[in-house]
């Protein structure tokens, strides 16, 4: 075997939970350490390690991040109420992803990985649709609480030299729930330029989509803003490379959608790109067959698999069963984490061995080699089922050879 490629600088490692974090294990084991000398700075999320620190450690892998530029992160898993009996946390921490989202800023960029054999479940999506997902604010920062009877909620300004300001909300007769979210200008403006600047890159129109006829305010500073960039800074560009950019409202897009063709970028608030991301993975095929990349426009980038923790799977490996989970996302995030690492140390061998990784994931998959969920789906006339482990040493095999 050819010496080892060395790394420069380090990459942020983000280990999570369940079924993933074998995954992850497997593939650092069998299609990464063979290859390649890697240099990580290594923060394990796993959610017990969140409880031990407090949660600290979420935050201090977000930092890390901006300090090296790059990283790579494993599913986590956000607890809920069954989920802080299950591992015996203290509280409910919050989402991991929406921590390091706040911190890193910027915009998630999902897109399917698309591979012979595998026919969309949209017949006419003949071309991928790039998710682009705004990654602060909303719900992921909200504060909310629970209202008893006879509450009264209200929205109040104070501050920045201006009279305060109130605004009733509700008064509740009964018992209730009130939220709060908020976004900053900032963050949408770098947000329309990730969108537009990716659009241009790719050669794809950018469609975004908003409720701002019910948000009248919320929304529609997102539409405003979003149309004020493009006009100053982009318009000229897309006419230039003969894109488009198109704006309707967000019920009106998921119909648009559903009836194109692909193959264009499809902006979208942090929420909607959360639930939409999942809908076109799952319409192409598989969750775990969607890229996802978070931008900062503070210059760092984070490289994650698209779908969660796997928690059925995992369940059957801690009994000992031999499951067939697929780790193409997996693998993909770490390619691309590489592949960035090595453009940004200027490191060809690096970037080349990422582009090797995913070539041979996917002729092990179009030579009819492929997990339970790619298999149900594939029209290949030779596909074999493979467990997890028998499909990342047929990988292996070919990225040897």
């Amino acid at each position: 075997m050819s010496e080892k490629i060395k790394m420069k600088n380090p990459i942020v490692e983000m280990d999570g939970d369940e079924m993933t974090r074998v995954l992850w294990h497997l593939v650092k084991e069998l299609l990464l350490s063979p290859h390649v000398e890697l240099y990580t700075a290594y923060y394990d999320l796993g959610l017990s390690n969140r409880e031990k620190t407090a949660d600290r450690v979420t935050a201090e892998a977000a930092e890390a991040t901006l300090r090296h530029g790059v990283a790579v992160k494993c599913a986590t898993i956000t607890p809920n109420a069954e989920r802080v009996k299950e591992y015996g946390l203290s509280q409910m921490w919050k989402s991991p992803n929406g921590t390091i989202r706040s911190i890193l800023d910027g915009t998630v960029f999902r897109a399917p990985i698309l591979v012979r054999g595998i026919a969309p479940y949209i017949p006419t999506w003949t071309k991928p649709i790039t998710i682009a997902r705004h990654a602060y604010g909303d719900v992921y920062r909200n504060v909310e609480l629970p209202a008893g009877a006879g509450r009264r909620a209200e929205l109040v300004l104070t501050g920045g030299g201006e009279p305060e300001e109130r605004v009733p909300i509700h008064e509740f007769g009964g018992g209730g729930v009130v939220q709060g979210v908020h976004n900053t200008d900032e963050s949408i403006v770098s947000f329309a330029r990730a969108c537009f600047s990716y659009a241009l890159d790719t050669k794809q129109d950018l469609w975004f989509a908003s409720k701002d006829t019910i948000s009248k305010t919320y929304d529609r500073r997102f539409k405003d803003i979003f149309e004020s960039v493009f006009d100053a800074e982009y318009k000229e560009a897309f006419a230039g490379a003969e894109i488009a950019y198109f704006y309707t409202l967000i019920d009106d897009m998921v119909a648009r959608v559903v009836r194109s063709r692909g193959g264009y970028v499809w902006a979208c608030k942090n929420y909607d790109g959360d639930v939409m991301s999942d809908m076109v993975a799952a319409a192409y095929g598989s969750l775990a067959m969607m890229t996802s990349a978070l931008v900062s426009p503070k210059g760092a980038f984070e490289y994650e698999a698209a779908h969660g923790t796997v928690q059925r799977h995992y369940y059957k490996y801690q009994n000992g069963e031999t499951t067939s989970t697929n780790p193409v996302a997996t693998i993909f995030a770490w390619s691309g984490a590489l592949r960035k690492r090595g453009e940004k140390d200027g490191s060809r061998e690096l970037a080349d061995f990422a582009d090797r990784l995913e070539r041979a994931t996917l002729d092990t998959i179009e030579s009819g080699v492929m997990t339970g969920d790619l298999y149900a789906l594939s029209s290949l006339p030779n596909k074999r089922l493979a467990d997890t482990e028998e499909f990342l040493r047929a990988v292996a095999d070919r990225l040897a050879g």
